[in-house]
């Protein structure tokens, strides 16, 4: 399995003046395959310390946090000796223990030569729990579910991933058909590691199936130990919530429908909580396409997606035969699971700022505002055959953007006031702002 991330943790270990490094990310997105990786190829050893796992490990910590002492104490629970530029020190599931994270500040000040990496699946939730992280004394990282070219390499076609990595879309139309019927599996399996081992192992459609609602369980499970009762219960309405309101022609979500009588006030803090274990992401809409865009987001008007498309087609409970063939009742789903695919591919490559537009009336809506530079581009997201782009034309007329794209399934076309991009090729959408803006 390969991850681009593990080139990002390489330019890590050669920066000079590097600090400890903290992974954050949901569970299960492969923080821990991804650093022992890193230490296998990349060092001679590495030493890992699961405070999960081990509950000892705390006693550690809690006492003198001077990196010589600590060092001297995780060597004796490792049973070997720790060398600095030769051993990858990575504490995993650092937020069971406040005080070895505090301890990551000492070791950027007093023992920068050792490479140490920390790992958490509920970091956010630690933060908000009051749990201090050593500002300025770290770097940061967030690992995603495996993005679409990290799922074709896994599936052997590194090729065609190269090919979308060098734009070359004379020759990705040659393969459209190729790229298609992967998107589709895709939609299907998503980026989380487990899922995709078992599509690429066996194909098996119910052991796939199985792992994903062990993996939303997982993360409910998670909310009933650390929140309190009334975030979990909330927690997973919310979360079964989701399928359905995507799939409306108007996405914003309306709490209402979460449960009769709902309101937004009842669900904030659950939202936040279910934000901090990164396992919702939130598209809030502006009015006014200004820069910056946080600054003329609403608050209270938002869509909500999942932050991995397979896990909404098993939400979905469709059966995946109806989406790799086609169907009625698949189309019903299909703008859905296209619009969460665009976000997903949009957050892997880097975007930062990304909202929605519509109008007081909600008569035009642009799926996706994107912030580049000192210019907004909107994207209009296609799932089906009809491509009229009604609404970005009305955008166009209105604020003239220097770039207005769609996305969809149809070849790379380089009209006078819009680019089409093919949905297969999402992640190649910030080279081109890049080149033309």
């Amino acid at each position: 399995m390969y991850r681009e991330k593990l080139e990002e943790l390489r330019a890590w270990r050669e920066q000079k003046g590097r600090l400890p490094l903290i992974i954050r990310g949901a569970r299960q997105v492969g923080k821990t395959w991804l650093v022992n990786e890193f230490g296998r190829l990349d060092f001679n050893d590495i030493a890992v310390f699961n405070f999960e796992k081990q509950e000892s490990l705390k006693n550690i910590f809690e006492g003198d946090l001077e990196p010589s002492r600590l060092i001297r104490m995780l060597e004796i629970s490792a049973g070997r000796k720790i060398l600095p530029g030769n051993t990858l020190i990575f504490f995993d599931e650092i937020q069971e223990s406040p005080r070895a994270l505090i301890s990551l500040k000492y070791f950027a000040e007093e023992a920068p030569e050792y490479a140490v990496v920390a790992a958490g699946s509920l970091l956010g939730i630690a933060e908000d729990q009051g749990v201090s992280f050593p500002v300025g004394k770290v770097s940061f990282m967030d690992l995603l579910p495996m993005s679409f070219n990290e799922f074709l390499i896994a599936c052997g076609d590194e090729q065609l991933a190269a090919l979308i990595n060098e734009g070359d879309f004379q020759m990705i139309g040659a393969f459209s058909q190729r790229y298609e019927d992967r998107l589709r599996e895709y939609m299907l399996v998503g980026g989380m590691p487990d899922a995709v081992k078992i599509w690429t192992e066996s194909g098996d459609f119910k052991a796939l199936r199985k792992r994903q609602e062990e993996i939303i369980e997982s993360y409910l499970s998670d909310l009933s130990k650390h929140a309190p009762a009334d975030i979990a219960v909330k927690g997973r309405q919310i979360i079964s919530a989701i399928p359905s309101q995507l799939a409306k022609e108007n996405k914003k979500f309306i709490f209402s429908r979460v449960r009769e009588g709902g309101r937004a006030r009842e669900y904030e803090n659950c939202l936040g909580w279910l934000e901090s274990c990164r396992i919702i992401n939130a598209v809030k809409r502006v009015t006014s396409p200004s820069v910056p865009l946080k600054s003329y987001e609403e608050d209270s008007v938002f869509k909500l997606f999942l932050h991995d498309t397979g896990l909404l087609s098993a939400l979905i409970q469709i059966d995946p035969s109806v989406i790799i063939s086609g169907s009625e009742v698949y189309d019903m789903f299909k703008g859905a699971l296209t619009e969460q695919y665009v976000l997903q591919e949009l957050i892997a490559s880097g975007w930062k700022s990304i909202s929605y537009y519509s109008n007081d009336r909600s008569s035009a809506e642009i799926d996706f505002l994107l912030e580049s530079g000192s210019d907004i581009v909107p994207l209009d997201v296609k799932s089906g055959l009809n491509l009229r782009a009604k609404s970005l034309k009305a955008y166009y007329d209105k604020y003239s953007p220097r770039l207005s794209i769609r996305t969809a399934l149809v070849p790379f076309m380089d009209q006078e006031w819009l680019i089409n991009v093919p949905l297969y090729a999402v992640s190649a959408i910030r080279r081109i702002c890049r080149d033309r803006l």
